[in-house]
This record gives structure tokens, sequence and C-alpha cells, in this order.
């Protein structure tokens, strides 16, 4: 149902758009006519995402250095973003971070440090874009990336991300009615597994895990980065002018056994896992993450 005109002229920013998700979106929004910007914190990294989002189309793409905790930052990077390209009509809350932890072992930093990528990064980012949409009367979409587990079980060992993801989908709902009287639209997609490099291996490092993972899915597979970009593009076109307010499930079923993680408490006893999430905790620093 795309073609090559579908997003042209629209020029949007996916946050995290360096890798796995953000940059499988970033390159099928290029390639329907999009001008990209992403935004991340290593240099490096957005550098050869770059290269990689022009080739799949004849749009602009530019990258910008940020961090989406700091709101100053986020200001800047999205007037830059405007005097860059002229404008900007969309934006894709994609950056997050996440680990596992027995919840009583949670430090204030551990749990800080998820929030507010995940929430007040969200937050930042629609404040600065939706300002500037209000503020020149324009229209525009914004996409945020939540998790399944956000709308109603929660989950098991992973509590910052889904206070976080929970508070992204409220702010997506409230703001989808506060802004509709703009022409602002405000959306989600909440995905199940879909591999990537990052987040695998910080939540299914062994071999084990990963097959009783996969066995909690009714479609007995893992997504495809390409379903979850058809989908994202198609919350982001005209053909969605209708629908805000909206969180779109993408998991092959899986959600409907409620609590992504819970079923890590059944592959050891609570002291062994324990011990285990703090050896992952300790090669995660020794890999500088």
């Amino acid at each position: 149902m795309f073609t090559t005109d579908t997003l042209e002229d629209q020029t949007i920013l996916i946050t995290g758009g360096g890798s796995g998700l953000g940059l499988s979106m970033a390159q099928k929004f290029a390639s329907l006519g999009a001008n990209i910007a992403i935004c991340g914190r290593t240099e490096e990294k957005l550098k050869t995402a770059t290269e990689q989002i022009d080739d799949q189309g004849s749009g602009q793409v530019r990258y910008y250095v940020a961090d989406v905790r700091d709101h100053d930052r986020v200001g800047e990077m999205v007037h830059s973003i405007i005097g860059d390209f002229g404008d900007m009509a969309g934006l894709v809350n994609n950056a997050a971070g996440n680990f596992l932890a027995a919840s009583e072992d949670l430090t204030p930093g551990g749990f800080k440090s998820v929030v507010d990528i995940v929430l007040h990064g969200s937050f930042n980012c629609t404040h600065a874009f939706g300002n500037y949409l209000i503020d020149n009367d324009k229209k525009g979409n914004v996409l945020n990336i939540v998790t399944t587990y956000a709308e109603s079980s929660g989950s098991a060992f992973v509590l910052p991300s889904a206070c976080g993801k929970a508070g992204v989908l409220a702010m997506t709902r409230s703001l989808a009615y506060e802004w509709a009287t703009y022409g602002i639209r405000l959306n989600a997609v909440a995905p199940g597994p879909f591999p990537t490099e990052g987040a695998w291996s910080r939540l299914l490092p062994e071999e084990e895990m990963e097959e009783k993972f996969l066995s909690k899915i009714p479609a007995k597979r893992y997504g495809n980065h390409e379903e979850l970009a058809n989908l994202a593009a198609f919350l982001m076109s005209d053909m969605a002018e209708y629908i805000t307010g909206e969180c779109v499930t993408i998991d092959g079923g899986e959600s409907l056994a409620a609590g992504q993680f819970n079923f890590i408490d059944q592959l050891a006893p609570r002291e062994q896992l324990k011990a285990f999430f703090a050896r992952m905790k300790s090669e995660s620093g020794k890999n500088g993450d």
C-alpha cells in the first residue's frame, strides 16, 4: 500500500535512530520519501547509520548528537532540525534503556537512568516539537514506541522500563486529546520481541532464556523489523489521519499471556536469579555499557 512518495516532503526525527528498530524505521521512512533526522549519544554510530539510511531514499538525512534526557539540548536540536530542513512534521520517540534486575536490588540511580531516558526523554522531545507546531500553526505526528507490558500487566524484573513506558503511554493518550485541537496526532506502537543486538544482549543473553521466551509466543517466531517499520510508516502517513490516541500491539499474540519477563521466575530459585543478574551487570560494566 506504500509508494515512494507516501511520506514525501515530511521531515521526521527518530530518537535512538542509530541502531535497532530506530534505524529500521528510519530506513523505511526514507524509502517512502521522507527527510530523516536521527539522534543519539554516540557520533560514530550515528554516522554509520546516516550512510545506511541515505542509501534507501532520495531525501536529506542528518544526524544530531544529543541526549534526550537534556531538555535544553533537545530544544536546541529541534531548532537545528527546523533550520537545516526548513520544517519538521514528525517525531518518533524510540530512545530507550532497559536491564534485568530483582526490584529489591534496584538502586535509585539505576531506576532513574531508565525512567529519565524513556519517560523524561519522550516528554522533552514531544514538548519541544509540539510547541514548534503550535506556535507555527502546523499539524504534525508523534509516534511513541512503548511495550506490550505498558498498558495492563506490567512486568517483573524490568520495573523501571515498565514504569517509564506506562508513563509514555499515558502521555500519548493525554496529549492526543489535548492537542487534537491543534491538528497534532499522537499514537503508540507496542512491540513484542523484535531481536536487536543491544536489547538481546541485556535481556536474553542465554540460550535457555531465549528458548523459553520464544515458547511464549503463539506465532512461534520473533517479529521482523520490516513488519514494525511498515506499521510505523502507516501511522505516520496521511492514511492514518483519523487515528489518534491509539496503541497498536505488534507481538504475534505474545501479550495475551501477561507479563513479558515474568517467565524468568520459572528458570531458577530467586537467589540464583539474583546472582545471575549480578553477573550480567558485572559483564555489562566490563563492556562499557
